[in-house]
């Protein structure tokens, strides 16, 4: 695998979009003939440094990746006053072929998106926009309804006590209560990033998530286990079928996104690729770090 050494640009802007700014990062340079990556994070409602490690992808095949905080988010314009009926994957998907746009990077591009991120590539992948060379849906669920229950099933393993606080809490209305976010991190700690204490990207994304939760709150809902929000319903699962880019599909054998929750992307996207990384949970970019980033390396440098 060759490896480019050499110090790697690195350039941070703000796109306007509507009349807000979405800020993003590209790492490398656009014309280095290879399919420029776009890393779309998850959430709804996190930031872009917990999967800051994907811009590794440089130095191992020399393409450029593009970072982005999606609206609402991290260093992009904060709209704490917008309800429901305007966080909705369509906002989102305005926002992405804005960036592409800006870019000038629209005729030929590869996206990966990570849990929600995957969700709004799917999204975009079965409009079939002709610049998508390649997708990566990374720990995504395919229908919001299967993942509720898969996260219910894994918390039904939780020792029991922790099972208990938490529900006492939810009960009682009490879920910013220290001890419900004490038990709760023992859910985390199993199925979302198994790496412990926290790599100090993946605690900025959940510390911003902390300070503003507005897009979580709105489109999520208040935990993992209770999706009450404007995704609640959300499936893809009939509309895959339509993806006519080159899928890889990866998730971790700890990952809330079960395999049942990843199972339709395997199933219903034509030739979908599929890798679990046995090492991990919600994040193998973080939780296997070399592993991850060189099988996404592989797969992308396969449709350059």
């Amino acid at each position: 695998m060759e490896k480019h050494v050499a110090a790697i640009a690195s350039k941070e802007a703000f796109l306007p979009f509507r009349e807000y700014q979405t800020w993003y990062r590209i790492t490398g340079s656009l014309d280095s003939g290879k399919l420029p990556l776009v890393v779309a994070h998850g959430g709804p409602g996190c930031t872009h440094d917990y999967v800051d490690s994907f811009k590794g992808i440089t130095e191992i095949d020399g393409r450029a990746v593009i970072h982005y905080d999606q609206l609402g988010n991290g260093k992009s314009t904060h709209l704490p006053e917008k309800g429901p009926e305007f966080w909705t994957p369509a906002l989102f998907l305005e926002e992405l072929d804005a960036l592409l746009k800006h870019l000038g990077i629209q005729e030929r591009y590869a996206f990966l998106g990570q849990s929600w991120g995957g969700m709004l590539g799917a999204e975009h992948a079965v409009l079939k926009p002709k610049g998508l060379k390649a997708l990566v849906v990374a720990n995504s669920p395919a229908n919001m309804h299967v993942w509720v229950s898969e996260a219910n099933r894994l918390r039904e393993e939780l020792p029991a006590d922790v099972q208990a606080t938490l529900l006492k809490h939810e009960e009682a209305g009490t879920i910013t209560d220290p001890e419900y976010i004490t038990a709760s991190r023992v859910f985390y700690d199993r199925h979302v990033c198994r790496v412990t204490p926290w790599p100090a990207e993946v605690a900025r994304t959940f510390d911003a998530m902390d300070i503003d939760n507005t897009v979580y709150r709105n489109m999520n809902g208040p935990t993992e286990f209770h999706v009450i929000g404007t995704m609640k319903d959300w499936t893809i699962e009939d509309r895959l079928p339509q993806i006519e880019a080159p899928t890889l599909i990866i998730s971790g054998k700890y990952d809330e996104a079960t395999p049942l929750v990843v199972k339709p992307y395997v199933d219903r996207v034509k030739g979908a690729e599929w890798v679990l990384f046995e090492q991990s949970s919600h994040m193998p970019h973080v939780e296997e770090k070399e592993l991850c980033l060189a099988t996404v390396s592989a797969f992308l440098s396969r449709h350059d």
